[in-house]
């Protein structure tokens, strides 16, 4: 079978180094173990979500077995064991802070205030803050929802996004917080908020997934940018270097195209649902121009 272009650069660089782990950090410690811990979201369509089978599948899962995939050539331990397990917004950080797993792979923000806990690799995709609402009660802005009661995901930059917006608007709102989509979906589904408040490619998975799609309304204007990165723990720059080694691998032979569009623009499973949410111009730019920065205004 032809090597990929990725493959290729992944081989060369790390082939010989093969079974020489580094003397400490992540990759030590994949190496003594024999096994890697992979983070993830359990209902985060369609970054990473389960299948029928229980299984964590999605488009950050996929650019996650990649990173795998460079983990086995660069230790030479091609029967290393993979262990997955679910997080929750309150949860990433810490598990990933106590070694608990390795990387993170889902819907994670990169912005300043959690680098200075953890680090990011390469932007892997931009979302943008905005309101999902009922087509019988649309919620284009924050004024709109003013004395009203909204719900975002607990431990995510939402909160943070929405607390600013009532406090300088003097809004008066009722903030709820969701342990997970699923849950914050059924919020607003219950009207028990008249808006989900989150980045807009998770609310439209939500929406599309839902047994009434039809019956929400993304708004046209996001709240904010958020770049989304693999997170790592903080200071490894060994493993880093390794993660994004493999991203730009991908952006450079163009298989993320492929990849996006298995995920955002075709028929997914467990449903066969579609969608349609093709490559913006800011995730475009960052594959032309990998970067790892947390700044916003970059990805405006």
């Amino acid at each position: 079978m032809k090597k990929t272009l990725a493959a290729s650069m992944l081989t060369l660089m790390f082939a010989a180094g093969g079974a020489h782990a580094q003397d400490d950090g992540t990759l030590a410690k994949i190496a003594e173990l024999g096994a890697i811990t992979v983070g993830h979201r359990d209902g985060a369509v369609p970054f990473s979500y389960y299948d029928d089978n229980q299984r964590p599948i999605g488009y950050a899962m996929d650019l996650c077995a990649r990173v795998v995939d460079a983990v086995k050539l660069k230790l030479n331990k091609p029967d290393l064991k993979v262990t997955y397990m679910p997080v929750t917004g309150t949860t990433r950080i810490p598990l990933l802070a106590n070694g608990t797993i390795d990387m993170e792979c889902g819907t994670t923000t990169n912005n300043a205030e959690r680098q200075q806990q953890v680090t990011f690799s390469t932007t892997n995709f931009v979302a943008g803050v905005r309101i999902l609402s009922n087509q019988s009660n649309p919620i284009e802005t924050m004024a709109d929802a003013k004395g009203k009661t909204v719900v975002t995901l607990a431990g995510t930059t939402s909160v943070k996004v929405i607390n600013v917006a009532n406090t300088e608007q003097n809004l008066g709102l009722t903030i709820l917080t969701a342990k997970d989509l699923a849950e914050g979906m059924l919020t607003l589904e219950t009207n028990r908020a008249v808006a989900l408040i989150f980045d807009d490619v998770s609310l439209a998975g939500a929406a599309a997934t839902s047994k009434t799609p039809k019956a929400f309304v993304l708004s046209k204007q996001p709240l904010s940018v958020e770049p989304y990165g693999i997170m790592l723990r903080r200071g490894d720059d060994a493993f880093k270097a390794l993660v994004n080694h493999t991203l730009e691998g991908l952006y450079a032979s163009g298989e993320i195209n492929a990849i996006y569009a298995k995920w955002f623009t075709q028929p997914i499973p467990p449903r066969g649902i579609n969608l349609n949410f093709p490559m913006s111009s800011q995730l475009k730019n960052v594959i032309a121009h990998p970067t790892d920065d947390p700044n916003p205004d970059l990805y405006r």
